[in-house]
Formats: C-alpha cells, structure tokens, sequence
C-alpha cells in the first residue's frame, strides 16, 4: 500500500525501518520493570507500531511534497520535514504516552493485567522517538541515494544496450 501511495518501493522502506525501535523499547522497558511480555503488552507493541509508523509517515510524505512542489533535494526536503513536522510528532506521542500513564501506575483490583499495556506504550514511545527522530532523516537519505544510483545504473545500462543493437 505505501509502495503505490508514494510511486516507489524504496519510501516504504524508510518508513518500516522505524518499527524495531517501538518493539525493543517495550521489551527493555517491560524488562527494567520486571514484568513479562504478555498479550497485554503485545497489544501495546502493535499499538506502538501504528504511532510509529504514522509519525515516520508524518515526515516522509511532507519530504516527498516538497521535493516534487517545491524541487528541493532530498536533504533540504527531509530537513524541511524534520522541522515542521516536529510538534504534531511529539504531540501524538506525548498524548498516547500521558494516556498510558494511568495504566502502567495503576494499583487496584486488576492492576497487573493492564501495567504491561503501561509499560510497553511508554517505553516503546520514548525508545522509538529518541531514534526515530534521528534515523528516520538519515535511513531517508541514504535510500534516496540508493534510488538514484539504482535509477542511473538502470537507465545507463539500459541507454548502452540500445546503441549496441543499433
């Protein structure tokens, strides 16, 4: 689906490179709590991958826009995205993260079936987004290289083998 909505298969990638860091910061946080992986808490990692992935959606499609509007390279481009980008970011991570607050701090009757939800949601949003905010513009720009040496490569290849049959 990413593939079509952004006319490459190299953009999906960037985005999906994010996902790991929201499911080792759940188990690390899980781990430094002293709980176990349950349902529960796997429910909060397939959570976490929605905010995750939304917010490296968030940055690439703002990227690709300006480089197809405005026809600024990808590094200005992804800059551009990284700035303006920032605060609607944090926004949704710091609203699921307050909301996953009574969760994990929770007591009462039932408690410890909801404190692995807690603390899986709140480690993997804070794990994800220290990464995320600063390998999201770097995955970007090395698969764009990639794209374009791939696109040259192709072409010239291509460009060769049709004077060769002439």
């Amino acid at each position: 689906m990413l593939g079509v909505l952004y006319e490459s298969l190299i953009h999906p990638l960037t985005i999906l490179s994010t996902l790991p860091s929201a499911g080792v910061g759940a188990l690390l946080a899980l781990l430094a709590c002293g709980r176990e992986f349950t349902l529960i808490a796997l429910i909060g990692v397939i959570l976490l991958i929605g905010i995750v992935k939304k917010n490296a959606i968030m940055m690439i499609d703002f990227a690709l826009h300006a480089e197809r509007s405005q026809g600024l390279d990808s590094r200005e481009a992804i800059f551009q995205a990284c700035i303006l980008r920032f605060r609607p970011i944090m926004m949704t991570s710091l609203a699921a993260l307050f909301g996953a607050l009574p969760l994990a701090l929770g007591t009462g009757y039932g408690a410890e079936l909801r404190q692995p939800l807690g603390i899986s949601i709140i480690g993997g949003l804070v794990f994800s987004q220290m990464l995320t905010l600063y390998t999201t513009p770097v995955v970007y720009l090395y698969l764009d290289r990639f794209r374009l040496w791939l696109h040259r490569s192709f072409f010239h290849r291509t460009a060769r083998q049709a004077a060769n049959s002439v």
